[in-house]
């Protein structure tokens, strides 16, 4: 199996209840050897779409449904809370900033309340996750044996997209999606952050484009996204099975290429 490198006793996605991350939450249990801990935040556990989430977590014990609005930094504060009630003494080695948003818009009519909400959910939220996480990543770093970085020890994944990308202008014509390509720029530079600031604490910071997925999100333009959840997932699991040191704070898509700044 591509992934038997990735050995990870416990991780966290957000955004978990659909798309992408419902994908991640179920090829990480679905592994030979799954994680100890699978915890799969989102905002409304209870509610209606969450319901494939729900029926996960009825057949897998290691599943925790954590509530989690990445916007409210009371919520996140929580969040680590209940994820380090569960782990008792152990830390977390993965957490995956996958929850965000977009709004389909052009440069004429984006607004300030539309950048705002989407920067606050796409770059404010993985900055205070990675804030409120990282006692219990650096935990993990501590308990595993040798020095180098890897996704098996501690690590954050931010959930970026080659929209953010200056370099390139690829799907412009397509769409404009100004706030979305902003906030995923920021996010980036918030990767770099993170991975300067927390490589002393021994945790890897990376930022991964997953594609042009068939989700929700990715569907809204109107044109069928050329890559499944499932070939998305795969690949970037195989991507952090092999992710090291020399990979922190880059910017990587779902096969493994260095993507342009």
């Amino acid at each position: 199996s591509s992934m038997t490198g990735l050995q990870v006793s416990s991780l966290l996605v957000t955004g978990a209840n659909r798309g992408i991350g419902l994908g991640l939450v179920r090829h990480f249990l679905g592994m030979p050897k799954p994680p100890k801990w699978v915890f799969a935040g989102c905002r409304d556990p209870k509610g209606q779409r969450a319901q494939e989430l729900q029926n996960l977590a009825s057949k897998h014990p290691n599943l925790v449904i954590i509530p989690l609005e990445v916007t409210d930094p009371s919520s996140i504060k929580a969040a680590a809370a209940t994820v380090g009630e569960h782990l008792g003494g152990s830390g977390l080695n993965l957490l995956i900033n996958n929850a965000g948003v977009a709004k389909m818009s052009s440069l004429e009519n984006e607004t300030l309340e539309d950048m705002t909400r989407i920067y606050t959910t796409n770059t404010i939220g993985p900055m205070l996750l990675g804030q409120a996480f990282l006692p219990l990543l650096k935990k993990a770093a501590q308990a595993s044996p040798g020095s180098a970085l890897s996704c098996s020890k501690a690590a954050i994944i931010n959930m970026s997209s080659y929209g953010g990308s200056i370099a390139s202008p690829s799907g412009w014509d397509l769409m404009q999606v100004v706030s979305y390509r902003c906030s995923k720029a920021a996010l980036n530079m918030l990767t770099k952050c993170q991975a300067l600031g927390y490589q002393e604490h021994g945790v890897l910071c990376v930022a991964l484009h997953p594609g042009w997925v068939q989700t929700d999100m990715g569907s809204s333009a109107g044109h069928t996204p050329p890559v499944t959840v499932d070939a998305s997932v795969q690949g970037m699991l195989k991507v952090l099975s092999s992710l090291s040191e020399k990979d922190t704070g880059t910017f990587l898509d779902w096969e493994g290429k260095v993507l342009p700044w």
